[in-house]
This record gives C-alpha cells, structure tokens and sequence, in this order.
C-alpha cells in the first residue's frame, strides 16, 4: 500500500460478507487444513513437513515439492488482516508457524523442507523445482506480517534467504546464471527492496527478469530437462514458452504458457519498469496487457483458457465450458493491472482489476468460507462434466482443499488486502479507484484529510465521497485534488459538490475536482449501473450469436435452480431491457435480474436422435444472478453466455 495511505478500512455491504470470513472462518480453517485437521479435506502436509524439518517428528516429505507455500501464503493474508484489525489470538497462532519456519532455515540461509528433508541437490531443478517460487512466497509473507506487526524474526527469516539467493545467482563468473522456471521471486526482491532499501534485492529482481528468454536456455542443460524423471511428467510436453522463457521479455508481445507463471513475471517486470523508470519495459508491460485483457480475458476478467498446462493458448480463443481460469490466475491479474496503474493512474487498468476482484476471485470461494474452487468455467452441466474426462479438470461444486492448494490461500491473501485497491494518492491528487464503502486517510504534498466513502455498488451507482481536512486553528480549507474513476462501461455521470453539480476535467477515465476543500464537504457521484446486454468479439467463436448480462462491473449468469435444466436451450431476446428484481432472502440480499426470451420445449421433443422436425420454442422469463454467486445452492447447471432469440 502506498505510504501515504493510512487506516485504509472497508465497511462494504458486498465485501464485508467476505472479508469478515477471512477474520472469522478462513483463517483459522485454513490453520487447520493446513496441519491436516480437517475430516475428509485432501491433505497438505505443509506443517507436517515443518515439524519434520525441525525434528520434531520423523518422516520424508510429502505433498507438491512447493507445499510450503500453503503456510506462506497464509501467513501473508494473516499479515494484512492483522494490520487492518489487530488479532492477539490469530497472532499467536502465526508466531507459533514462524517459529518453525525459523527452525527449518539452514545456517546458510536456504529454507525449503522438500530440498532439506530429501536431502536433494539444491537449484538443480529450475524448470520445475519451484524452489524460487517457494523463496519468493515466503519473502512476500514476511513483508506483509512485519509491516502488520514489526516483529522482526520472519523478516530475519526472509532477509537470510533473500541473501543466500544473491550469494548464489547472478551474472558474475561462478554464479549459477539461471531463473526460476516459476516467477515469483522476482516481484517479492522488489517488496523485500522497498521494505529494507538494500538494493542487492532490486538488483536481483532484475537479473532474474532480464535474463529470462536468453538462449541457450538455462533449462536446457537441467539433468531432469525431458529425461522421463521429470517432477511433474507432463512437463515432458511443453517446450520454453510455456514458462515465457522461449524468448527475452524484451521481444513478448503476446500473453503465453503457463498463466499464473505469466501473470506474476509481467507484474515484476511492471516493478522494475516503475523502479528503474525504464520506459522500453514499461512499453513491453503494455504490450502484453493489451494482448491478454483485448484477446485472451474472459468476461468474468480470468485468463488461461486450456487445461493442460493450465495456459493461454491464441488470441480469441475462449471456449466457456472447458476453459480453466484458475483463481492463481485472475489474482495475478489484479496484480499486474494494478501495478500497470502505477505510471499513469489510468482508469482502464482498474476497470480490469475491478472486473477481477468482483467476478471471479469471489467465485473461487463460497460464502461459508470453507469451499473453493480452482478452476471457473463460464458454462457447467454436472451430467456432462463429471461424466466426460476431457472435463475432469471441471468441479460440479467447490471443494474443501486442493493437494495442489495454491488458489484457497492465494484467494484469502488477496481478500484480506482489498484495502491495497482502493485508493492511492500521487502528489497532491487521492485516487478513488473503487467504489467500496469505507474510509482512508490521506497525507498529501502539504496536507491531511480524512476520506469517508458511502456506496452500495453496484447495487447502486450513487456514491457519496465526505471530505475532512485536517486544518490548522487558522486555516479554514486545504488545496488537493479528487480523481474518481469513471468506468469504461458507464456512459453518463452526474457530479455535485456540495449539492452544486460539478463539471469536473476528465482524464485518462478519471474526474478530477481540484479544489479548497473544508470540512464536510460532500461529493454525490452517480454512474449509471442499470442492467445492460453484453455482446462479444464475434472472433471469439464460442460466442457468436450469444449475450451475457452485466450490471457494473458484475457478470450474471443463469443458474439451474432458479430456471430448470436444459439452459443451453434457452434464447433470450434483447430487445426487452433487463429487469431488477431484489431478493432479500437470497444469500443476505441479492439483486437479481429478470430476463424475457424463449426456451426449447423438451416436453415435446420427438424422441429422435435426429429428425427433420424443428425444435418447438415457448416463452419465459428467467432469473440470473451474479456469477460470483454461483453454486452457493448445491450443484447445477449454470451458464453465463447465453443464445439470442434472432441468433
């Protein structure tokens, strides 16, 4: 979070459904599943794996050589939680797991339990060994719990590790030359920079980013590279690309391999294009963001469309009921959308992250807290998904834990640091990025104010910003600017101060009210969230002919519960505008919308496999709900593009 941000606080009828979860529920059942305490849960072994390496119990290791990362991951959402609400019993539970991350660090620094416990050569696997994955997950957890707490002993932790990988890697003769076959480090050496100021950490950063893609390979020479003794045998199949190593980062310009592996090195390299105000990269940075979110994202703002290898494949294709867009994935998203608005604070970059935030990282978990998805289809039929294995990557209802977890922790770390998107102050301007209820103060150039944020959106498109600057016994107002964002989908606004309407300067999808601001005064905004048809890219061929239903920023989708089964056999006519109808006993308050169209009479069907004779269609109406929503009522089909009546 930007320094000048304090007490950033969310208090959102939306939001707090799930963030109060991470405090509550996610958390502490987290703790448990990850110490293999929950009944009928896949195992992590994580903690287990600690206690082993701490000899504390005896045992090899077991679970994915990055299972280590479940506690970090953890850890780092237990981080921003506590600095948002301070928690004495969560951390004592945290201290008590930093503890035996502490006790597994070799004196070298090195901490990874798979490589110590199996006693493996170390960094002889970079194509898929993970360990500087894993490095980078734990350097990210101690920044996040240090800056909550300033306890220094996981700091200590992270420092020592962050060491032994500079002591080891590098350009200089006798260093290893190599990079991670899994970015993450990267991003977490600039965190790790911007905590401590030791500019070993960027330096490292950058070797690791701007090496990637020099040929020959660093892979190529692994002793495991394509010799059948690979870690994950499919890895046999997939050449450099998929881990954006075909190449130098220089020459991407498209969105390739591996999504979240993409989406974490793009975000580094934003990093270092903002550190080293290097503006050939911040280019290349562009390039690829337009690629993924104009050719490559779903609606619902996920990326990764093929299961196997969990990768982007080409541009435009985006089928909705084979489609991975894994949770890891859109996270990255954000990641990289947000740090894209860095340079030039443009509203585009946090429509994309709102789209994430608000679509599909909410349907990665249910609202007990306690289920989760990994993968997000756009389209399910349980009768065909659970029956057909080109679909076995398709879960029908969301699961208690994963054997590979990397999506429940990664979902909880990101819901306890919203308070990170909200807002961000450049110079003398407070950037309002989205419209979450809540309050922040702010430190400009030469003054402080207090921002108070009302809003039930996209419920609602009114939203009601309360300014208080902090003034001197002499001073009765403070000069600084306001930018809110005018979303791309909102095509009228209306803006008062103070009951006056305000014809605010327009730049970059931002309003910008520059002014003497006094106590209490009040900005009334509204943005037209009205419900609206969506049509797609008629080069995407999955979608041709057919229309999804969005309200703001939220993506609606039809569920079988509410309309019966047989949803691909539903037309709906666009020509009748979308009505609102809200549902107060529906998961605490719910707006719905109420759709007219037709659907195919499956009473009257011939009972022939194939006929001459045309389907009959009858009128309906249908009910759709936001797909972040989806499978909260037990399993179904569920689908969120949907036929037009003329298609």
């Amino acid at each position: 979070m930007n320094n000048k941000l304090k007490n950033v606080m969310i208090n959102d009828n939306i939001w707090n459904k799930y963030i109060s979860l991470v405090r509550s529920v996610i958390l502490p059942f987290q703790w448990d599943l990850i110490n293999d305490n929950v009944p009928g849960a896949e195992k992590s072994y994580c903690m287990r794996n600690f206690r082993v390496a701490n000899g504390l119990e005896k045992g090899s290791h077991m679970g994915a050589v990055f299972q280590d990362t479940d506690v970090a991951k953890w850890l780092e959402a237990v981080g921003f939680s506590v600095a948002a609400d301070r928690n004495d019993k969560l951390e004592g539970i945290a201290d008590e797991a930093i503890k035996l991350i502490s006790g597994a660090q070799c004196k070298d620094g090195y901490v990874n339990t798979y490589y110590t416990i199996e006693n493996k050569k170390r960094w002889g696997d970079l194509f898929e060994g993970h360990e500087l994955y894993t490095a980078g997950h734990l350097i990210e957890a101690a920044v996040s719990y240090y800056n909550a707490t300033k306890k220094r002993e996981i700091l200590d932790v992270a420092c020592r590790c962050a060491d032994n990988i500079c002591s080891v890697f590098g350009p200089e003769e006798g260093k290893n030359h190599g990079y991670p076959g899994h970015p993450e480090i990267e991003l977490a050496l600039v965190k790790l920079y911007r905590l401590t100021g030791k500019k070993q950490y960027l330096k490292m950063a950058d070797f690791f980013v701007r090496s990637r893609g020099k040929q020959p390979c660093c892979f190529a020479d692994e002793e495991n590279y394509k010799t059948g003794e690979l870690i994950f045998p499919e890895f046999k199949d997939f050449d450099f690309d998929y881990c954006q190593a075909d190449k130098p980062v220089s020459d991407q310009d498209k969105a390739e391999g591996h999504a979240v592996r993409a989406m974490y090195l793009y975000s580094a390299m934003a990093d270092l294009a903002y550190e080293e105000k290097d503006e050939r990269l911040k280019k290349q940075c562009e390039v690829l963001w337009k690629d993924v979110t104009e050719k490559q994202m779903y609606v619902t703002g996920s990326v990764g469309s093929a299961a196997y290898g969990e990768r982007f494949t080409t541009e435009y294709d985006l089928p909705n009921n084979t489609n991975y867009s894994e949770s890891c994935a859109t996270v990255g998203l954000a990641m990289f959308s947000d740090r894209m608005f860095r340079f030039e604070h443009d509203g585009k970059y946090m429509d994309i992250v709102e789209k994430a935030l608000y679509n599909t990282l909410l349907a990665g978990i249910a609202l007990d807290g306690k289920h989760f998805f990994y993968v997000n289809p756009l389209e399910v039929a349980p009768g065909i998904a659970e029956k057909n294995p080109t679909m076995r990557h398709i879960m029908t209802t969301r699961q208690l834990w994963f054997g590979v977890a990397c999506c429940p922790p990664n979902i909880a770390r990101t819901l306890a640091s919203m308070q990170n998107y909200l807002c961000d102050i450049e110079d003398n301007t407070y950037f309002l990025n989205l419209f979450i209820a809540g309050r922040s103060q702010a430190e400009f150039t030469n003054s402080k104010a207090e921002i108070v944020v009302e809003a039930d959106y996209p419920v609602s498109g009114n939203i009601r910003v309360t300014i208080n600057p902090e003034l001197k016994s002499d001073e009765i107002s403070k000069r600084f600017s306001l930018a809110i964002r005018k979303p791309a989908y909102s095509q009228t606004y209306s803006l008062f101060v103070n009951g006056q309407k305000n014809d605010a300067v327009e730049k970059n999808g931002y309003l910008y009210l520059n002014r003497d601001w006094q106590i209490g005064d009040v900005v009334e905004y509204k943005l037209d969230v009205s419900f609206r048809y969506v049509f797609c890219d008629p080069r995407v061929r999955d979608n041709i002919g057919k229309v999804c239903i969005m309200r703001g920023p939220w993506v609606y989708c039809l569920e079988e519960v509410d309309n019966g089964n047989y949803l691909a056999g539903v037309e709906l006519d666009v020509n009748n505008a979308p009505e609102e109808q809200y549902d107060e006993s529906l998961f605490g308050g719910t707006l719905c919308s109420i759709v007219k169209g037709k659907r195919i009479d499956y009473d009257n069907l011939s009972g022939c496999l194939y006929s001459s004779n045309k389907p009959e269609y009858k009128d309906c109406s249908l009910r759709a709900i936001p797909y972040c929503y989806w499978n909260n009522r037990g399993k179904g089909e569920m689908m969120v593009w949907m036929k037009t009546k003329d298609s």
